[in-house]
């Protein structure tokens, strides 16, 4: 797979530590009905981006959507969709051999960042950042990214950490907690 186009995906800020960010959640959120996901916008970090549904793979591994599409992200459908009770997904690429991808500055989020949904139905879903966490991906956290949550979150899924270019593929996964607000 060579190297990744651009080195920056390696350097994680020193704000994203290994632990868990504090999650928070909204009471004056309402949750929403089940919409599927259109796309996502990230004003903070420049990110606009239409949302295609994933599943599993044979291996029992979420699906990622293709890598040379780089503006694309993709939601997990047998979790919630954005805005209801529970933590849904939305998964995307930091980049590839031709360039960067549309979770490239994921890392880059602060506690406050504003996470905004537009779902199938035309209603938004409005998240607010809790903070960013970077975990070894043979030490993933699922329950705390799939498990169940009582309230309306997202969780933004990308690569980074040391790049192994005999497997092509980064060794850290960057991951996103943010919680519905009432918009």
């Amino acid at each position: 797979n060579g190297t990744p186009a651009d080195a920056g995906a390696t350097v994680t800020p020193a704000s994203v530590t290994t632990a868990p960010p504090k999650l928070s959640h909204d009471p004056q959120a309402t949750a929403l009905a089940r919409s599927v996901p259109v796309s996502v916008r990230i004003p903070g970090i420049g990110v606009s981006a239409p949302v295609m549904k994933v599943g599993k793979n044979a291996d029992g591994t979420v699906q990622v959507p293709p890598l040379d599409i780089h503006n694309l992200t993709g939601w997990y459908e047998s979790g919630p969709t954005p805005g209801q009770r529970g933590a849904a997904v939305i998964l995307g690429h930091v980049d590839s051999t031709t360039g960067i991808s549309v979770f490239f500055y994921l890392k880059d989020l602060r506690a406050g960042d504003k996470v905004y949904v537009t779902l199938a139905d035309s209603k938004v879903a409005t998240f607010a950042v809790d903070g960013v966490q970077k975990v070894a991906k043979d030490a993933f956290p699922t329950a705390s990214v799939y498990g169940r949550a009582n309230y309306p979150s997202l969780r933004l899924i990308t690569c980074g950490g040391p790049f192994d270019p005999a497997t092509g593929h980064y060794l850290d996964n960057i991951i996103v907690y943010a919680h519905l607000i009432r918009a």
